[in-house]
């Protein structure tokens, strides 16, 4: 399999590559201007941050929430704006809202957005590439990041920088200004592996393809996991999953057979256990696929495939650069199985629900 001179694809893999680059940019943006410190004035102090999307940016939300909880020590967590919707009373407030929409103009979003603002009045922060968005109308404070927007349907460019943005500015609430500077080095330290973590995704994908994917990962990196999974499904139409990697044991590990690619994504605060999966699993038959900042003899020992970022950075600062890895091997697989990643089957770049306008429906408690 080559992809030298397809035209297929050819936005995707370009955004994915083009991701240290914009983070840098994205980082600068709003760093040098302030504009994250002024924002942390305005929001609510004193309640539990809930980040809220759709798909991609609903696995965004996950690692965004995990990623507070640890870097301010405030309780967060992540939901889908469908519960917001459906289930009104799963919302709790008083809260602090983040809105996520590569977009800003998905129908559960705004609607969600609209009934925050609007019904509850909580005032809400918005994150978002697009411009001139009903998301942007309708809450108190908005980061967009323009530059980070793609031209592929699939989430890739979008989904880190905004990722990261939300890190910084949870960073800035807890005046963590090491981190904040860690951050602003991350680009320079994953663009040298970029080639590195293509060539191995390669090889992988070079081989075979798989009757099952499976994603593992831990506290922010289950949020990796899911959103690897995600991108599998989207660009090779392929059957997916995702799991906290401990869970896998309890039930899910039935599955595992030569036709399964298991992916771990290794954390460091739980490598101990998590590499006792990884053996266990490999034992079981599965093809192990590691992705891990640093490696031993242990993890060579059970991994068939590998990448070690070796990034001079905290844990919560490397999701980012993790799920690159599972943006490869979804855009390799489905280049491999014959599908156009830049027009994933079935899909389009924003879901507008028939019957939901984006305000006549919106939910009432």
């Amino acid at each position: 399999m080559t992809f030298s001179g397809s035209t297929e694809g050819v936005h995707t893999i370009a955004e994915i590559l083009s991701e240290p680059q914009t983070w840098t940019q994205c980082l600068s943006e709003l760093l040098d201007s302030g504009q994250l410190a002024k924002i942390n004035e305005k929001l609510n102090k004193n309640v539990a941050w809930i980040f809220v999307g759709c798909g991609s940016s609903f696995y965004l939300a996950q690692i965004a929430a995990s990623s507070w909880s640890i870097l301010t020590g405030i309780p967060a967590r992540a939901i889908p704006a469908s519960e917001i919707l459906l289930f009104p009373e799963l919302f709790p407030a008083p809260c602090q809202p983040v809105f996520i929409s590569r977009s800003g103009r998905t129908s559960e979003i705004v609607e969600a957005a609209q009934y925050a603002e609007g019904d509850l009045g909580i005032q809400s922060l918005a994150i978002t590439c697009g411009t001139g968005t009903p998301m942007e109308e309708i809450c108190s404070s908005v980061i967009r990041l323009s530059t980070a927007d793609e031209k592929s349907t699939v989430m890739t460019r979008s989904f880190t920088s905004m990722l990261l943005a939300l890190q910084a500015l949870a960073a800035n609430r807890a005046s963590n200004k090491s981190f904040l500077a860690s951050l602003r080095t991350l680009p320079g330290q994953v663009a040298p592996g970029l080639d590195g973590m293509q060539a191995t995704v390669r090889s992988l994908v070079d081989k075979r393809t798989y009757a099952d994917y499976v994603f593992l990962g831990q506290g922010p990196f289950f949020g990796v996991a899911q959103e690897s999974m995600l991108k599998v499904k989207e660009m090779s139409c392929s059957y997916a999953q995702a799991f906290h990697t401990l869970e896998f044991r309890h039930g899910p590990k039935a599955i595992v057979s030569p036709e399964t690619l298991l992916t771990f994504f290794l954390s460091e605060s739980g490598l101990a256990d998590e590499i006792s999966v990884l053996q266990e699993m490999k034992e079981l038959g599965a093809t192990t696929f590691v992705i891990s900042n640093s490696s031993n003899a242990v993890i060579r020992a059970s991994a068939d495939y590998s990448i070690e970022s070796s990034l001079d950075v905290s844990e919560v600062a490397r999701p980012a650069a993790a799920v690159i890895a599972g943006q490869f091997l979804g855009f390799y697989t489905g280049i491999r199985k014959g599908f156009n990643p830049d027009r994933p089957r079935n899909l389009s770049r924003v879901v507008m629900l028939d019957g939901r306008d984006g305000g006549s429906h919106r939910a009432t408690t």
